[in-house]
């Protein structure tokens, strides 16, 4: 992966990467601000604020002038808020890349937010929150994450409360923006068959006018945990949707590429323990998978499925089962060797096109301000031992970590109290 990275005058971090393989390029504009770095009153206004920028500037005034430029070169394009971040990106035909970063950087620092917009859109945004209410599969990891973190930024919804949504004014978008999207804290990144000297120059004739500022802050997240944590959400579902993981490590931890292989080994594939226990074996669900979530300065690992409500307790024993069992028996070096090699496999294929090769780059370098080259993921991959697999599960799989979130009609509380033990 060759790329080249500039930092100019104003502080604007610039990342391309020639590919001349291929027949695309893809330019993402991404802010190291997110849900986090919300006030608890201004909570979902990231998200927000990432919908209003589609609905005009200056010169593309409307929703519709911007979407039929992008729609006329048959442009894949859209944006995303996380908790830490916000990305803005469209992915074209090659030598579309000018239309592409013209659209995305007009977006991006000329937003109107006309305040007629604002109201309009609070419909929009309040039927989204409605929409995944209806998504248990989905909800459940906020209630996951608001058991972990509970009334911190981090334990907050990035969608934010109803109240809220319904509260917010233009005032409110133009002071985070000026917070926020500032030139310190966005990444520029263009990836594809590019001369990266034209884009160069013309990144920097786009974003000459970029608001200057301070790179904010987060409030860092306090984990106070002393037993197993239990969050139940009683709804009328079909299935009764579960998250159990454990406190785990923060995105620079010494131990995160042992913790990806323990991940993969316990529930990430069709070959994984808990997919054929779980769903081979029992047939007690049909999705089964275990995963790793990081932030800056906290991270968890969880399993998540959705089963038959009076299978529900069974299937929660069995996750438990095998948490217990990889805390307290060394993989075989088979499995590890398996498990190593499909993580390099998923992360090769998940790096063919310009928009990954870009994502992946721009993100590094906006969440770790350096960035980490596949090679050298890999390479840390393929040191991680059987011994290193067996420390990290006997670190994070005690109960004082322990945290279940439940989505269903029928979930038993103190029955689920008395089986939360590792």
């Amino acid at each position: 992966m060759k790329y080249q990275k500039y930092t100019l005058k104003s502080g604007l971090r610039v990342i391309l990467a020639p590919m001349q393989e291929t027949e695309t390029a893809t330019v993402i504009v991404m802010t190291g601000v997110g849900s986090r770095y919300e006030t608890e009153q201004e909570n979902g206004l990231a998200h927000f604020l990432e919908h209003m920028m589609f609905k005009g500037t200056e010169r593309r005034p409307n929703t519709f002038d911007i979407s039929r430029e992008l729609d006329a070169i048959g442009a894949e394009y859209n944006a995303y808020t996380a908790k830490d971040h916000t990305a803005y990106y469209a992915k074209v035909e090659a030598h579309h890349w000018e239309t592409a970063l013209d659209v995305v950087s007009d977006i991006f620092l000329h937003a109107k937010l006309e305040q007629e917009e604002i109201d309009r859109e609070k419909g929009t945004i309040l039927q989204e929150i409605n929409m995944y209410e209806d998504m248990p599969a989905r909800r459940v990891s906020d209630h996951f994450e608001k058991l972990l973190y509970g009334d911190q930024p981090l334990g907050r919804e990035i969608l934010g409360p109803k109240e809220n949504i319904k509260s917010f004014k233009r005032a409110d978008f133009i002071k985070y923006l000026n917070r926020g999207y500032t030139a310190e804290n966005v990444v520029v990144g263009v990836a594809g068959r590019i001369d990266p000297k034209k884009v160069k120059k013309e990144i920097e004739r786009h974003f000459a006018g970029i608001r200057t500022g301070k790179r904010p802050a987060f409030k860092k997240v306090k984990e106070v945990q002393k037993a197993p944590a239990l969050s139940v959400y009683k709804k009328q579902t079909d299935q009764t949707h579960l998250l159990l993981g454990v406190r785990a490590y923060d995105m620079g931890h010494k131990d995160r590429f042992a913790l990806a292989v323990l991940s993969n080994i316990l529930g990430g594939n069709m070959s994984s323990r808990l997919f054929i226990e779980v769903r081979e074996r029992r047939g007690l669900a049909y999705h089964v998978s275990t995963s790793v979530d990081t932030y800056h300065d906290a991270g968890y690992l969880a399993t998540q499925c959705g089963v038959e409500h009076e299978n529900f307790e069974k299937a929660l024993s069995v996750i438990l089962d095998e948490y217990r069992k990889i805390a307290t028996e060394k993989v075989s070096d088979e499995e590890l060797s398996r498990a190593k090699e499909n993580i390099k496999g998923h992360f090769a294929l998940g790096l063919e096109g310009s928009d990954d090769i870009v994502g992946y780059l721009v993100t590094q370098e906006t969440l770790r301000h350096e960035i980490v080259l596949p090679k050298e993921r890999m390479k840390a991959i393929d040191r991680v031992t059987a011994d290193d697999v067996l420390r990290v599960a006997k670190d994070i799989f005690v109960d004082r970590k322990l945290n279940l979130a439940v989505i269903g009609p029928k979930a038993d509380k103190k029955k689920l109290e008395k089986l939360l033990k590792i």
